[in-house]
């Protein structure tokens, strides 16, 4: 098991303040013989008639030397867990979970902005010192 993410419980206090229930830490996933989990699985009440939201959930720091290289490990990541959750046919979108700061430096720049306008990645944007979600994208 890897070792969980330094906003990890953040990020989970942030979810259940927004309304969410987690249901799985970690999230469990499997394809063929191999086993993967992302951070967080949770779902949340949308009403009587829609049923219940469910997501997964991957938190990254962002805390390496270079944000360049934090990215493309977290996009090889995300990719990787979609693409299994496809698999799996599971009814969850995944998101990535990064902190204000992360958004501001990685993706309000070109080099992220890229990415959000194709659909590539899906966030979680966070307050890190009030353990709030402070925006979904796309919402």
């Amino acid at each position: 098991m890897s070792a969980k993410d330094i906003y990890h419980d953040t990020v989970k206090r942030a979810l259940q303040k927004d309304g969410w229930t987690i249901t799985h830490d970690p999230f469990p996933m499997q394809i063929g013989r191999k086993r993967l989990s992302a951070d967080l699985g949770a779902e949340r009440l949308i009403n009587a008639e829609k049923g219940t939201e469910k997501i997964v959930v991957e938190v990254k720091s962002f805390v390496g030397r270079s944000d360049v290289r934090d990215l493309e490990q977290a996009l090889g990541q995300y990719v990787l867990y979609r693409q299994v959750l496809n698999e799996m046919q599971s009814d969850r979108k995944l998101y990535l979970a990064i902190s204000e700061e992360v958004f501001n430096s990685v993706f309000a720049i070109e080099l992220g902005e890229v990415l959000l306008k194709n659909q590539i990645v899906k966030l979680i944007v966070f307050d890190k010192k009030s353990e709030a979600i402070l925006q979904w994208i796309p919402d």
